[in-house]
């Protein structure tokens, strides 16, 4: 069993028993996410395509926890003007795990 879902403007490919890392939720650690933004659904070789979305799908995770990704360096420098700008940066992101897919 495979679908297609969409989150957080991005989309993933699940089955259940996936662990994803997607854009942060605000959902507590541990609690149940219900994903009903569904484009694809492949269940015994038989595949559903939504237009856009698959109705009645839906697929649902648990939350294992809330964390940052590690730290990006961005870095600018202008070389006659001896100028430079260093940020790090931390993207937020929400580990699921996928439980089951309902259609």
């Amino acid at each position: 069993m495979l679908a297609i879902i969409k989150t957080g403007g991005k989309q993933y490919k699940v089955s259940p028993k996936d662990k994803i890392k997607i854009e942060k939720l605000e959902i507590e650690e541990g609690k149940e996410v219900i994903f009903d933004q569904v484009l694809l659904v492949d269940k015994n070789k038989k595949v559903e395509i939504g237009d856009p979305l698959v109705k009645g799908a839906k697929v649902i995770g648990k939350v294992l926890k809330q964390d940052r990704a590690k730290k990006v360096i961005i870095l600018k420098y202008k070389p006659k003007t001896r100028e430079k700008t260093k940020k790090g940066h931390r993207q937020p992101y929400t580990e699921v795990e996928i439980i089951k897919i309902e259609n």
